[in-house]
């Protein structure tokens, strides 16, 4: 622990896992704010399908970087890191160790590994082009056009990555600019902040178990209605946020191109898949410390993280 560094308390798992629970205790317990490393939480009027806390659920703890976007805007991991450090600053400024909950892994190993991103900005003709291209010749071609103009870059991206090899394409096109990847630290493992990182996990069948009746439960809850007044709204399935599992599998049942049950399965095995993707993200951050839900009592596990979180921070 350093003294130059900004403090900070990241609790992060796969969906379903119980991670909104634990930081809203942990949050109430440090007399401190949450910030949502969430991308879906960010859109206001997306609230059962994201599995968004409730006002209820808050207990009266601030949350920062939840319903601040309008359907229609886009988000990405530059937005979020570039959101996110001023408040983790200010909190820092008035004594209180903010605590970062979510499950988007790139938005939270950008901020804690301080990723340096690319100027460029994005050319949307360009990238149709070339998604086009993708469609018509083959994603193999783009990636040889890759291959020509950043072979580096061309090594690095698999061809199936083809949303980065899009953007590689386009910040060496416009830019003249590799693709980044690169940290502010001199070190792999050096971080920004001086983090506390909690991993939840479980194991893999409760896991799943949990993802399974949560979808479960937020048909029950009325997602088929949300994603109804979305779309009466003016909110297009083209847009970003109506891309995210669970609406994007609603609004195609709601127009008939699948039955409701179809949709109950696909958004299921999505969110399965989802979470699965998450922990192999996961696994490229050495810096967690995992905890097994399964083998600790409910009641305890509060006790244990803030434990554990005195003792990192030396807290008296």
């Amino acid at each position: 622990m350093t003294a130059d560094r900004e403090k900070l308390i990241v609790i992060l798992g796969p969906t379903a896992v119980g991670k909104t629970a634990l930081s809203i205790e942990l949050a109430r317990k440090l007399d401190t704010e949450i910030l949502s490393g969430d991308s879906m939480l960010v859109y206001r009027g997306f609230d059962i399908g994201s599995a968004k806390p409730t006002v209820s659920e808050q207990q009266g703890v601030v949350h920062h970087l939840v319903d601040i976007l309008e359907p229609d805007a886009a988000f990405n991991v530059t937005d979020f890191v570039d959101r996110a450090k001023p408040i983790i600053h200010a909190l820092n400024e008035r004594g209180k160790i903010p605590v970062l909950a979510g499950g988007t892994g790139l938005y939270i190993k950008a901020l804690l590994e301080g990723y340096q991103f690319n100027e460029t900005d994005a050319h949307s003709e360009y990238r149709q082009q070339l998604e086009e291209m993708g469609r018509s010749r083959g994603r193999e071609y783009v990636h040889e056009l890759l291959a020509q103009a950043d072979p580096a870059a061309a090594a690095r991206l698999h061809v199936n990555d083809f949303r980065r090899v899009i953007r590689a394409l386009e910040v060496v096109h416009f830019g003249g600019e590799q693709i980044s990847q690169t940290r502010q630290g001199s070190e792999p493992a050096s971080l920004c902040y001086d983090v506390c990182v909690i991993g939840l996990n479980r194991e893999r069948q409760a896991l799943y178990d949990r993802i399974n009746q949560r979808v479960l439960n937020m048909f029950e809850d009325g997602l088929a209605d949300e994603v109804r007044h979305l779309l009466s709204a003016g909110v297009t399935r083209e847009m970003q946020a109506m891309k995210g599992i669970g609406y994007k599998e609603t609004a195609a049942w709601l127009a008939g191109e699948m039955s409701r049950e179809e949709a109950v399965e696909l958004i299921q095995k999505s969110t399965r898949h989802f979470a699965k993707r998450q922990l192999t993200w996961y696994r490229r951050m050495p810096y967690i410390h995992w905890y097994m839900v399964d083998e600790i009592p409910e009641a305890e596990l509060l006790t244990k993280v803030f434990a554990d979180v005195a003792g990192f921070f030396q807290m008296k």
